[in-house]
């Protein structure tokens, strides 16, 4: 085992993606994250991504174990307050209330664990008038703003491609955690971190609310550019389209000089951060005649020559062939018997003294570790595990 959190023991419930990915980020520092899957079902990841084979599985399960426990009889519920007295932290993502209807509430796990770090993540919380509704990500970016913004100002509401809310969600879970470990380590007590979606989708609304209660201003969709952000774009090149940075001034004097017009710098029109954002549309139609008359790669070069900010718009096949991507190792290839070699992200962030790793694959199957898993914890042998199987507890 390596990486900073390898003494770690997690137990991942839930399903989909705002608990697995929380549980994704601890398996990919070190820790031992043994999920837990209704049997016979499983976590409906597996199933999830597009194309003909759906790969998404294996990066939101890889460090994982899979143990198949039926967590709606009471003997379930028993073998996960086992594997729980056993554990650091607990992560779950179901609707609330549903833990408290297994006999499994906060204050009952502490009763025989009190250093147990649980992760509750949810649509809106675990209090409030909403607590109780069901949520997904694409509410808790609705209401807390994210959706808002995103897309043209002449047209609905439009989503990242990406589920964003229930990612950030995650990440939140996985940060109040470690937090959460820290304060064990001063009191020898655990605690509850509620990390709601659209609380975290909040959190990176940047000066949506501050603007609003300073001036009234409320934002709007404004397409591929920040309003009073200029010049900082997508440009339209001759064989597609690159972004430019350069709203800083001396930024924007250095791409001015560069593109055949170092009197910008000291133009009224543009030499200040507010004279470009009033005049934001006419900046990136003077850039953008430069930029049509030069290829994606001519004006990349030109841009890191000159110490621009700039760069191509990327797909998947671009990622795997880029130098940078390739120097770093920031795309892990994984090979599988059916799907052939799969890349996927690697782990970051990046630890000079203690780094993540991927040390296992996603698990081809539910309950793949189960006997496994009961026997190392628990001390179950293979005959009590196939007792348990028969009954149709794991």
């Amino acid at each position: 085992m390596t990486g900073p959190l390898h003494n770690l023991r997690v137990i991942e419930m839930g399903s989909l993606i705002a608990g697995p990915f929380c549980g994704q980020l601890m398996g990919d520092m070190g820790a031992d994250v043994i999920k837990i899957e209704q049997p016979g079902e499983g976590d409906p990841m597996r199933q999830w991504g597009q194309g003909a084979n759906p790969a998404w599985w294996r990066t939101i399960a890889r460090n994982k174990r899979s143990v198949a426990l039926n967590l709606r009889v009471p003997d379930g519920q028993q073998i996960a307050r086992d594997l729980i007295a056993q554990a650091d932290i607990l992560i779950e993502n179901f609707r609330p209330g549903t833990l408290e209807k297994w006999s499994l509430s906060p204050d009952a796990l502490h009763a025989f664990n009190p250093k147990l770090i649980i992760v509750r993540v949810s649509g809106y919380g675990q209090t409030g008038p909403y607590a109780d509704r069901a949520g997904f990500g694409l509410v808790g970016e609705a209401m807390g703003g994210w959706r808002y913004l995103v897309g043209e100002p002449d047209r609905p509401p439009a989503r990242m491609g990406l589920s964003i809310g229930d990612t950030l969600a995650a990440t939140y879970g996985c940060m109040g955690a470690l937090a959460a470990l820290h304060q064990v380590k001063q009191t020898g007590r655990g605690q509850v971190v509620d990390s709601a979606l659209y609380e975290a989708v909040l959190q990176v609304t940047e000066s949506l609310l501050p603007d609003y209660g300073a001036s009234g201003h409320m934002r709007t969709r404004s397409g591929s550019i920040l309003p009073g952000i200029a010049p900082s774009n997508a440009y339209p090149c001759s064989d597609g389209d690159i972004v430019i940075g350069a709203n800083q001034d001396k930024v924007f004097a250095r791409l001015a000089e560069t593109i055949g017009h170092p009197e910008w710098a000291e133009d009224p029109r543009w030499k200040t951060h507010h004279a470009r954002g009033a005049r934001q549309s006419e900046l990136d139609a003077l850039i953008a005649d430069w930029t049509r008359q030069r290829t994606v790669a001519e004006v990349d070069a030109i841009m890191a020559e000159a110490g621009v900010p700039a760069g191509p718009i990327y797909r998947p096949d671009g990622m795997v062939r880029d130098p940078q991507f390739l120097a770093r190792e920031a795309i892990h290839w994984e090979a599988h018997a059916s799907l052939g070699r799969i890349p996927m992200p690697n782990v970051m962030p990046r630890l000079s003294q203690t780094p993540g790793s991927i040390r296992r694959p996603a698990p081809d199957t539910v309950g793949q570790h189960t006997a496994e898993v009961l026997g190392e914890v628990l001390g179950l042998d293979s005959m009590a595990v196939e007792s348990l199987r028969q009954a149709g507890i794991v």
